[in-house]
């Protein structure tokens, strides 16, 4: 048994680790995105000025060879949306080399237009901003010290440009005009892409401290489960030994022929199966089982016998029961799931003690549980906070737990709780299953 609560335990660490990793890898595949679309402003731009300098200026250029790097500038993007388009983690070292190919395609442009003459390598430092918001320290130190160092080479090898005598003073000059088209496009580059960078992190940070505070809760609650169930498997011995000594007195010949005797054994061994009840009801929120496993059955009989074992159980004046089921698949039912319709049917009960229902419908490819009742309905703060533990309207303490606990089971299902009022009154708890976390796959196949 301790292997198996070590195990069952393991899972919870394991799918929030992933889920984490999951939210880091999705923030990086968004930031890669940003450079593939920044990767194509680029060509956008490169073909414009090229054309621009070309047929507007008249200032010669070697086409050839700076076409042959805008070529494998847009062969290289293309292969990168392919590859990134199917949702792969990106890891900094990719981020890296992306970033790398962008400073070596702009050094070759500027080798082939003038150098470090031509002020469009101010674009070094968008690459340099860049890799200093998506990249570790080490990377962003390396970028710094490629683009100097192509920076410099460029200051000593490349290919000169005539320029028109005209464009040589003032504003008018290339350089200047040149300078300042390259910083109005610097920043606006840096301000759309670190804004929309600078998103993604948020977004990924917020995503990882709803983990965290998920991982604390499911924690705490674990830790009171444990204490749960220690408190029970202690009070299986007494109970088992109780059980034992009611029936021996009811075999011997003392308590066999005095009636007054024999009903107050009865009555006692009654109240002992209601205290082996509570500690499998202990044991069942904590989750283990006294004995008990999933059993298969059908999904219709398994919500029949659910309600009405309920109904017969609470003292409620009026609930209403509909299955409307269609079609009746065979499923595999554990005693969690009857927990958890019980605590959301108690809960409704306690607020309202008149009247409630349930409904059981099929929408799509999943199971739907509908609780309504007829009392105060939540208030809007806790609306907010469903699913978050000692969240009650009850004001008794303790409390609060109940649709803690169905969130939780509903969540490890793949399924959703969601709980809003009614507008003629009343609560209503919806619990969203999918039907492939509980039905029977073998048979499922034998009948298709």
């Amino acid at each position: 048994m301790a292997g198996t609560t070590e195990a069952v335990n393991d899972k919870p660490e394991l799918k929030r680790a992933s889920a984490a990793a999951g939210v880091e890898h999705v923030a990086s595949r968004l930031n890669m995105v940003q450079l593939i679309q920044l990767r194509w402003f680029a060509v956008i731009g490169q073909v414009t000025t090229i054309a621009i300098v070309s047929i507007v200026l008249r200032i010669p250029l070697p086409l050839p060879q700076m076409l042959m790097v805008l070529a494998c500038l847009i062969a290289f993007n293309l292969g990168s949306q392919l590859r990134w388009h199917e949702g792969r983690p990106v890891s900094n070292r990719e981020l890296f080399l992306a970033l790398l190919v962008d400073v070596g395609s702009l050094t070759a442009q500027l080798y082939f237009s003038g150098g470090a003459a031509n002020p469009f390598a101010f674009l070094y430092l968008l690459q340099v901003i860049l890799s200093a918001v998506l990249l570790e320290a080490w990377t962003t130190w390396l970028i710094v010290i490629i683009t100097s160092a192509c920076l410099a080479g460029l200051s000593l090898w490349s290919v000169p440009l005539t320029l028109p005598p005209e464009h040589n003073s003032g504003f008018f000059s290339l350089y200047v005009q040149g300078m300042v088209i390259c910083f109005i496009l610097n920043a606006s580059l840096l301000v759309a892409c670190i804004t929309r960078i600078t998103d993604n992190l948020r977004r990924g940070a917020a995503q990882l401290a709803d983990l965290r505070q998920r991982a604390a809760e499911e924690k705490h609650i674990v830790r009171m489960g444990l204490l749960a169930s220690g408190a029970a498997h202690e009070l299986g011995t007494p109970l088992a030994t109780l059980s034992v000594i009611l029936g021996d007195w009811r075999h011997m010949r003392e308590f066999k022929n005095n009636p007054d005797l024999m009903e107050e054994i009865t009555e006692m061994e009654t109240q002992l199966q209601r205290c082996k009840a509570i500690v499998s009801g202990i044991l069942l929120s904590s989750g283990e089982t006294r004995g008990e496993s999933s059993a298969r059955t059908t999904i219709k009989t398994f919500l029949d016998r659910l309600a009405t074992e309920w109904r017969e159980s609470r003292p409620v004046v009026s609930f209403l029961y509909e299955n409307r089921l269609a079609q009746d698949l065979p499923v595999v039912f554990d005693s969690t799931l009857k927990q958890m319709v019980f605590n959301i049917l108690d809960n409704a009960l306690e607020a309202s003690p008149s009247w409630l229902s349930l409904v059981a419908e099929r929408e799509a490819d999943g199971l739907v549980l509908t609780v309504c009742d007829s009392g105060p309905g939540f208030a809007p703060g806790m609306l907010e906070q469903v699913g978050t533990p000692y969240q009650s309207t009850k004001g008794k303490p303790g409390r609060g737990l109940g649709l803690f606990l169905v969130v939780n089971v509903a969540r490890t299902l793949g399924g959703s709780v969601v709980a809003s009022n009614r507008p003629e009154g009343g609560a209503q708890v919806r619990v969203t299953l999918p039907l492939a976390a509980i039905t029977l796959a073998e048979e499922s196949d034998d009948a298709a």
